[in-house]
């Protein structure tokens, strides 16, 4: 189809050869071969006639021109893909050994064999199927106890029970939620620029309950779908939306808003079909795509029924961006309810002495006018007090060069230049600034954004960002005094954000010490708590750049408003820090008129004058109820909030984007889906709600087989369909068709009911064979498409992460929760992440021992040891995850804090077991860890390690204390420091075994 198929691009003599009609037409006459030009042109002789073209690179084999001659003579008539016809129920075929079938699923995999001459394995030991039912259904290894009680019952119904136990478990919910993270394309940052923090963890709860309950896939997808769109939507179904708004976002600073909203949608297009359709339609978002039977048009027909969310494409804020829930818990609803009756209370007492407070502090305000002493002069190197066309106070000659358009308008102090985001002021006077000279500066700002702000800044880009800058980001204040970026430079913010968007005064003094310990940062006044972030200044800071105002160089613009910016030679004391606002704010507000006075202003000034003797009486009582409103803030900022989907009031008009462009509309389209497919009911809304419907319409061919087909991938590691996110022509034939169809209309007909497909595969005789494989079958199926085996491969990243942990006694089986961060090497998140929090603090205790489906994901740093054992960013949808076998894998197991504390806690499991051999500890182990004894020649390996351990931990005791200090979690004074260690590394051997990290 290169030539004469749906590629435009590649297609010749305007022939298609995937449409029957034009077949038949041009190049096929039904029934008679030797009239057909088709026929005639891959037969034919002569190089320039044969078809595919002799430089093609491309043959037909005698076999495929026999097919298609036989063919051509039944009439040659076209079918649809086989995915795209709906699924039915086969007739269960006859096999020769009916007594090895345990349910349908075995006639269609034993009549396959049967016809490839292969013999199915014979049943594994209960052991071995023990444990691989307790992976695949719950993502841990079975307890001893398990293990006992199912080796002690002989009864037939043995196995069926441990089934229906497992998929009661809660661990069940969480295993199964962790496949569906990857295909969500969960995290808990936002993935581009900063990467800041997101909060999304509900979703991935509601997820976890959703299995857990064995909600209907049907109701499953379409509450995740559109579950905002349900008539009388219940909280849970809004929060079940969050599906399509876990995609990245970005705020940076320039970035083309409509560009990046486009991107939204066409990702929740490509997730949506990924994860239901099994297809690759983001293929045709800029042209008809090449191979399956999807037109651009008919992409943003799909795309329309994304394209109505209020967002915006650049975020304003920091973390969740709208549309958004606020989701307080029911304590946490109990202590706002509490301090608000607090408020309350106190709220009467100051009404009762407003009167007297407000006389108390106008007289403070008229003696402060009249007696008010000057500015502090200090050693003032500039003064802008960036009034409309104004000198700047004689100190410098010339003015501002104003680049873009700067507006001025009445400011704190008289005019204020106002920043649109676009526009920046320079001044290219030479000011005498460097790494070892102390200098201030200082404004009043008023931002208007959320995204990084620059305030004043000299910095030059080519250079490495050498220069400094004062700037806003993520509302918090940040000081760059910079050689180069990063690697050379000081960086420190305030741990505390600036208040709403109001006028406040910044203040920077720097000792010229070279240390962040130098930097001072003032707000209003008062010295801020500061935060660290870089520390390593040892080389120039000056530059040839202007000194801008608004602006760095190309990045970080302002929007909001500056006045009265000021530059000191030397480091400013606390004193006249504060003079400095006091003044300026008396200045500023206090001169004018009560009622004319803005509230924040009225507060600012309320704040100071509490702070004067004159208030003394007022003071205890103003105090506590500033108390307690910063205690309703910061419970009201703790209350975790969800990301969701929303419908525009106003529904968005959708175009097909030329080229795939966001700024080259072209043809109107209606929100629709692919003509191939089912057509849309006339019944269905036509928004998201409609489509969710359509996508599980028993009438779709696609969204039961894709759905059943990734559960066999769970199990089996390779689903019937190999290429898991392509059902279209390019993916792989299933490698039992009849088999996919007879679980898909299962599905179904069951009710969509999950662990009723899953009990199904895990009772059939396929699932419970033994996975050894025979030199045979290794020639026949390497791969095990035929399934004559079990599965065996090695387990998932957080498998393999919460195995160990399991093993050792550390696992925390809480459920649900935020995100929490488990040990990584430290400065991972430093070396990735501009102006965001680049620091990563592990957490502590129960933190530390979590089930990796709780790990804080960053999308720009993901955690390290499980990205090493090949688990995704979580940039986008992903479907079905590779395997690798690496030496950093090795390295991982073998020396990350996780598995080291692991090794050390069962090393104190084994040693604290009563009085009991040696040997006997180590099969304890053993069996922890692969559910069967170790044989005799894996025990004596065991104890010659031990010994020799033994014996170096005695030579050096230092060593055995080094490593039994790694990680948090207590130890057991009384032990034996030499033995304790030298048991831990045999622990580290059993817990870095294959067969402990694979399932088999």
């Amino acid at each position: 189809m290169f030539c004469h198929g749906p590629d435009k691009a590649t297609r010749e003599a305007d022939l298609r050869l995937d449409h029957e009609q034009a077949t038949h037409e041009r190049v096929l006459v039904a029934g008679q071969p030797d009239k057909s030009e088709l026929f005639r042109r891959i037969t034919a002789e002569d190089k320039d006639e044969v078809m595919p073209p002799s430089d093609s690179g491309r043959t037909l084999t005698k076999k495929e021109i026999e097919v298609l001659r036989h063919w051509i003579q039944q009439g040659g008539r076209y079918e649809k893909h086989w995915s795209f016809i709906a699924p039915v129920r086969g007739e269960l075929r006859k096999v020769s050994e009916p007594a090895r079938i345990e349910n349908p699923i075995d006639t269609f995999v034993l009549s396959r064999l049967e016809e490839q001459q292969l013999s199915p394995s014979k049943r594994a030991d209960k052991q071995t199927l023990l444990r691989r039912v307790t992976f695949d259904l719950t993502g841990l290894p079975p307890t001893l106890e398990e293990l006992e009680a199912f080796l002690a019952d002989d009864s037939e119904d043995a196995y069926e029970r441990v089934v229906d136990r497992l998929l009661k478990s809660p661990r069940y919910g969480e295993h199964m939620a962790r496949y569906w993270l990857d295909t969500a394309r969960y995290a808990d940052t936002n993935g581009f620029f900063d990467d800041a923090e997101r909060s999304m963890w509900r979703w991935r709860d509601w997820v976890i309950d959703a299995f857990n309950e064995n909600m209907p896939f049907d109701q499953f997808t379409i509450e995740q779908l559109a579950g905002d769109l349900i008539p009388d939507a219940t909280l849970n179904q809004k929060i079940a939306s969050g599906f399509n708004r876990n995609h990245m976002i970005t705020r940076e600073t320039g970035a083309f808003e409509e560009e990046y909203r486009v991107e939204y949608v066409v990702d929740r297009v490509h997730t949506t079909a990924t994860t239901w359709l099994g297809l690759t339609v983001a293929c045709a978002r800029c042209h008809d795509h090449k191979f399956d039977p999807i037109s651009q048009k008919e992409f943003f027909s799909l795309f329309a029924f994304f394209n109505n969310v209020p967002e915006n494409g650049v975020s304003k804020q920091s973390g969740n961006a709208v549309p958004f829930l606020h989701l307080p818990s029911e304590d946490l609803e109990q202590q706002l309810s509490q301090v608000n009756r607090e408020i309350a209370e106190i709220e009467k007492e100051v009404t009762e002495i407003e009167p007297k407070f407000l006389e108390a502090q106008s007289n403070w305000e008229q003696f402060s006018l009249t007696h008010q002493p000057k500015l502090p002069a200090g050693k003032l190197l500039a003064h802008f007090p960036l009034d409309d066309n104004a000198a700047n106070d004689g100190l410098l000659a010339s003015h501002a060069e104003a680049v873009g358009n700067v507006e001025f308008e009445k400011g704190f102090l008289g005019q204020a230049a106002k920043f649109d985001g676009d526009s920046v002021l320079e001044f290219n006077e030479p000011i005498s600034i460097d790494y070892d000279t102390p200098f201030s500066m200082s404004a009043w700002v008023k931002p208007a954004g959320g995204r990084p702000a620059c305030i004043l800044s000299r910095n030059d880009d080519v250079k490495k960002l050498r220069g400094f800058d004062l700037m806003i980001v993520k509302n918090k204040p940040i000081v760059h005094l910079i050689h180069q970026w990063n690697h050379n430079a000081i960086s420190v913010t305030t741990k505390k954000g600036l208040a709403g968007q109001q006028w406040q005064h910044l203040c920077v003094t720097y000792d010229g010490s070279s240390s962040a310990a130098g930097v001072k940062i003032y707000v209003d006044g008062e010295s801020q708590p500061l935060e660290i972030e870089f520390d390593s200044l040892s080389g120039s800071i000056q530059t040839e750049q202007p000194l801008r105002v608004g602006r760095r160089s190309t990045s970080a613009a302002f929007v909001g408003l500056i006045d009265d910016v000021r530059l000191y030679a030397e480091e400013l004391p606390k004193e006249q820090v504060h003079e400095l606002f006091r003044v300026q704010l008396i200045d500023g507000v206090a001169s004018l008129p009560r009622d004319d006075r803005p509230g924040y202003a009225k507060k600012q000034l309320r704040q100071h004058f509490l702070k004067t003797p004159e208030s003394a009486e007022f003071r205890e009582i103003y105090e506590k109820r500033k108390r307690l409103l910063d205690r309703y803030a910061e419970l009201k900022a703790t209350i975790p909030s969800l990301m969701v989907m929303q419908e525009s009031e106003q529904p968005r008009e959708t175009f097909v984007l030329i080229r795939g462009q966001y700024d080259q509309p072209g043809e109107k389209v209606e929100a629709g889906v692919p003509a191939f497919l089912p057509p849309f009911s006339g019944a269905l809304p036509r928004n998201r709600l409609g489509f969710a419907k359509w996508l599980v319409d028993p009438a779709n061919p696609l969204t039961a087989r894709v759905a059943v087909n990734r559960y066999w991938q769970q199990l089996f590691g390779t689903g019937l369909v190999k290429s898991t996110g392509d059902f279209g022509s390019q993916g792989q034939w299933p490698s039992h068709p009849q088999l996919l169809d007879w679980l898909a209309v299962e599905y179904q007909e069951s009710g969509w009911d999950t662990k009723h497909l899953l009990k199904l595969i895990v009772m059939s005789a396929t699932y419970q064979q033994e996975s050894r494989i025979t030199k045979e079958g290794w020639e026949r199926d390497p791969e095990n498409r035929l399934l004559a085996r079990g599965p065996r491969f090695r387990m998932d990243a957080e498998v393999v992460r919460d195995s160990a942990l399991a093993i050792s006694g550390l696992l925390e089986n809480r459920l649900g929760g935020p995100s929490v961060k488990p040990y990584q090497p430290a400065g991972l998140w430093k070396a990735v992440t501009y102006g965001g929090d680049l620091s990563y603090v592990p957490d502590y205790g129960n933190g530390l021992y979590r089930r990796s489906l709780y790990t804080f994901w960053k999308r720009q740093s993901p955690p390290p040891a499980l990205m090493a054992f090949d688990a995704p960013t979580r940039e986008t949808c992903t479907v079905s995850r590779p395997r690798t076998n690496t030496p950093m894998q090795a390295l991982v197991l073998m020396n990350d804090i996780t598995y080291v504390e692991a090794a050390r806690v069962l090393a104190q499991q084994m040693m604290e077991l009563p009085a009991v051999r040696p040997a006997d500890r180590m099969v304890y182990a053993f069996r922890l860890a692969t559910s069967r004894k170790p044989l005799d020649s894996e025990l004596a390996v065991l104890q010659k390690t031990f010994q020799r351990q033994l014996q170096r931990f005695q030579n050096d005791e230092q060593a055995a204390v080094d490593l039994l200090s790694v990680g948090e979690s207590e130890r057991a004074e009384s032990l034996d420091v030499s033995q304790h260690a030298a048991w831990t590394i045999v622990a580290s051997m059993i817990l870095n075994l294959n067969e402990t990290i694979t399932k088999n």
